[in-house]
């Protein structure tokens, strides 16, 4: 089978301070989502053709598309709207008014990581990732479609509770271990996390559902 081409997609990691540390925005993938139903993941999703639109009028640069798409997928999947002044909830609103009307910096969105699917796998992604940082008590709602939950929830607790290949795909799972040591969300937003094979055959990853947060 020849590889096929990998999509582009971009995930959110959103981290916020709590009573007991750092904690990070967690969604469960519906039961009917096309897509690692079930999973633990990130916010985040594929590239449509209108993120580049968006990126020249968010950002001033339609090569920000990755960016952009981490914005409309934040509020599409979470209900939480990256403006100038911070994530607001949507409410319902669009999200090409909300943050038109008051866009993000670039240095809002901080670049994590860049993962890409193996050759292997039938359907590919390449993900980039970034982070954006929360104030204390930010609450978001699922949209009840492809996510039917969303919580916060320190990242070494979410590794104690969900395991690799059947509730966490690799890129979650690694990232949630270098989020794990992070003392604040300053070290959030330094963070950078590297590409790494995951600790298994290359059968088990062919079998894995997806390189994706």
């Amino acid at each position: 089978m020849e590889p096929t081409d990998p999509r582009p997609a971009a995930t959110v990691v959103v981290a916020r301070p709590g009573p007991s540390g750092v904690e990070v925005l967690l969604l469960r993938r519906s039961a009917g989502s096309r897509f690692a139903p079930g999973y633990v993941v990130f916010p985040g999703g594929v590239a449509d053709r209108a993120d580049e639109r968006r990126a020249a009028a968010w950002f001033g640069d339609a090569a920000q598309r990755m960016r952009a798409c981490a914005v409309r997928e934040l509020a599409e999947e979470a209900g939480l709207a990256l403006t100038a002044d911070g994530l607001r909830p949507t409410d319902g609103a669009s999200i090409d008014d909300m943050v038109s009307s008051s866009p993000p910096a670039v240095d809002d969105l901080h670049e994590m990581a860049r993962w890409l699917a193996p050759e292997v796998l039938p359907v590919r992604f390449d993900a980039w990732f970034y982070s954006v940082i929360a104030p204390a008590g930010t609450a978001a709602t699922p949209d009840m479609e492809e996510v039917d939950l969303a919580w916060w929830e320190r990242p070494a607790d979410a590794l104690a509770r969900f395991q690799l290949w059947t509730a966490l795909m690799w890129p979650t799972y690694r990232t949630l271990e270098a989020l794990a040591v992070c003392s604040s969300v300053d070290e959030v937003a330094r963070l950078r996390v590297r590409q790494e094979p995951p600790p298994s055959s290359p059968l088990a990853r062919a079998a894995s559902p997806e390189y994706r947060g």
